[in-house]
């Protein structure tokens, strides 16, 4: 699997209550989801953002409430790729289960800015920085997790009688 697209840079401590506000989560469809994905954050997220863009940031991301819908409104909004230095661990196990593609790597994390443009071969391990001219390897995710990933989590998985 290959992405490629535009930085969106956030810090520390992104919690799920600033990726989907509570106040939003009367609906769970992904397209009023993708309508407020940041937004307290990062008002122009939803009219900036492309399909295949890539988000980068510090520690701790997605932490805050347990709520799917977190990993739901990115993966909504067209994020493709999520690089943290590490993720809040109810997060983490969201993500999976929702199939969006999530990597921790320190030195992306500090070195990408916002804007940068990555590419990212998921399959081999190789994030590049085309912007800046840099290359990063990552740990590959399994075969089992790149094919949970590609067919939309482990309840698109389950529904589709591969598991």
């Amino acid at each position: 699997m290959t992405v490629k697209g535009k930085v969106f840079k956030y810090g520390d401590n992104v919690d799920t209550d600033v990726i989907i506000p509570a106040r939003y989560l009367n609906a769970s469809s992904p397209e009023h989801l993708k309508q407020h994905c940041m937004e307290d954050l990062d008002a122009t997220f939803k009219d900036r953002v492309c399909d295949g863009d890539i988000i980068v940031a510090g520690n701790n991301f997605g932490c805050g409430s347990s709520r799917e819908h977190a990993p739901l409104a990115i993966k909504a909004s067209g994020i493709k790729l999520v690089i943290a230095k590490s993720f809040a661990r109810i997060f983490y196990r969201n993500s999976l289960n929702t199939g969006l593609y999530i990597t921790e790597n320190a030195a992306i994390a500090d070195e990408t800015r916002d804007g940068d443009i990555l590419e990212a071969d998921l399959t081999q391990g190789i994030i590049k920085n085309l912007t800046l001219g840099t290359s990063y390897v990552i740990p590959r995710q399994s075969e089992f997790v790149q094919k949970l990933i590609e067919n939309g989590g482990l309840v698109a998985l389950s529904e589709k009688g591969l598991l």
